[in-house]
């Protein structure tokens, strides 16, 4: 069983036994059409729906999806999930990242953060140009930057240590 919020506005318990899904107990009936991997087109109560997947992240268990235009976002809990829960074990889960490093080989176009900094989980840490693209590195985690190992200019290579927390 899958606990899904859309938006943080609604709430859907949905089970899928034997290709039968079900929303809150109740068999919902689709007719489904992928158009590609990320696109599908549903046929549901006698109307059309376009849904699109925008970005999903499998570590928070979270997806974006696109409806007929429509943003919605969706936090999705599995049973594991629900059971930490009903434990008050939920907060065990998040681990403590103490250091960042670089997901590709690139070059250091700015470092945005300082030692010492304060920072929260979503703040701009640096650009690292890639394949000649700028790609915005973003941290994983609220703390306080220890140590600043590179700086504007640096070229690097994949997993090497960028930044540490403390």
């Amino acid at each position: 069983m899958y606990q899904i919020k859309v938006s943080d506005k609604y709430s859907f318990n949905i089970t899928a036994d034997n290709d039968v899904v079900k929303a809150n107990g109740e068999e919902v009936i689709l007719d489904t059409i992928n158009l590609n991997e990320n696109t599908s087109s549903i046929l549901y109560n006698n109307g059309s729906y376009n849904i699109e997947l925008v970005s999903l992240n499998k570590e928070e268990k979270t997806a974006t999806i696109k409806v007929n235009g429509n943003i919605y976002s969706l936090a999705i809990q599995d049973q594991f999930d629900q059971l930490l829960k009903q434990l008050g074990m939920d907060n065990l889960v998040a681990s403590k990242i103490l250091q960042i490093k670089a997901p590709m080989p690139g070059l250091v176009l700015n470092v945005l953060v300082a030692e010492g900094a304060e920072i929260k989980k979503g703040d701009n840490l640096l650009v690292l140009e890639a394949m000649k693209m700028e790609n915005m590195i973003k941290s994983p985690t609220d703390g306080t930057i220890k140590k600043i190992t590179i700086t504007k200019g640096d070229k690097v290579e994949k997993n090497e240590l960028l930044i540490s927390f403390a």
